[in-house]
């Protein structure tokens, strides 16, 4: 994978977990990236824990992202220094007026929305009006919709959004703002102007920055502001992309994994194409990655 050109200042960028899970071997090696790219631009990392999802949520998830951090030796400039700071200051429920009223804005949009119910054995999702309770709000997006944008892991991108996403939750059933909506207001925020993912998220870059376009107020979020840099995926031995709920690690996802962090740093120097030796510590790695050519 090619070496990221530096990016322009002022760079802003975030690490976003979600605590549903126990974090394992992948999503280190992306706080690891993104602390990398972040610090070697001299610019301000967030920390930004993506809870809406409150029903997957438990304390110890929340406390393991803290843990995790602070095992990788990662540093952040702002954001919730532990879970009590989180749940009163920080969590995306202090955000749900900011949700709500993109959501309306969005609802004016003529042809933009409809809302369903799902049919229980799978069938066709049957139409209702926006007003219903318990229906979900949906996005279309037609056939031939395709987003192009610049990554600065893969080089020019194209994703043919029409064809993996025909269409994507916009508010969930119990009238919480889904993901894609909530995650491009998140960033617009923080003013992020670099997001770091995997691979797997690529169509969820090219349904918000499609989602973006339909509001002037959402404009801004937009791959001539943002810099994407998808990173390839880590798998397991047999080849699958690792997940919470694939890894290895019990109790404690990639803490309790033996090596855990020469595990991490060897991940991201194999991504970034720096030498071995740059794995032998954080220290080490952040060194080889700012004098390496871009």
């Amino acid at each position: 994978m090619a070496m990221p050109p530096p990016q322009p200042s002022p760079v802003v960028s975030r690490l976003a977990p979600t605590p549903s899970g126990f974090l394992h071997l992948g999503n280190a090696v992306n706080f690891t990236l993104t602390w990398l790219l972040t610090r070697r631009a001299h610019g301000t990392l967030h920390l930004r824990i993506d809870d809406l999802d409150r029903a997957r949520l438990r304390p110890a998830y929340l406390t393991n992202i803290f843990r995790t951090i602070d095992w990788l030796g990662l540093d952040y400039d702002h954001g919730p220094a532990g879970p009590t700071d989180f749940e009163q200051h920080f969590s995306q429920l202090h955000h749900q007026p900011a949700y709500e009223a993109a959501l309306r804005h969005l609802a004016q949009v003529p042809g933009l929305l409809h809302a369903s119910h799902r049919s229980r054995t799978g069938g066709p999702a049957a139409p209702v009006p926006l007003d219903t309770p318990g229906a979900a709000w949906r996005v279309p997006v037609p056939a031939a919709t395709v987003i192009p944008f610049p990554d600065g892991l893969r080089g020019p991108t194209t994703v043919p959004l029409g064809a993996l996403m025909p269409e994507f939750v916009l508010r969930k059933k119990d009238g919480q703002a889904a993901y894609q909506l909530a995650s491009l207001l998140d960033d617009l925020r923080l003013g992020t102007t670099l997001i770091v993912r995997g691979e797997d998220l690529l169509p969820s870059t090219a349904a918000q920055l499609w989602l973006a376009s339909q509001l002037p107020a959402t404009a801004a979020f937009n791959a001539h502001r943002i810099r994407f840099c998808h990173h390839a995926l880590l798998t397991d031995a047999a080849g699958q992309k690792l997940s919470k709920s694939t890894q290895h690690g019990g109790e404690s996802g990639i803490l309790a994994v033996p090596g855990g962090q020469r595990l991490v740093f060897e991940a991201v120097a194999r991504l970034l194409g720096l030498p071995q030796e740059a794995a032998e510590s954080l220290a080490a790695l952040r060194a080889a990655f700012t004098a390496a050519p871009s």
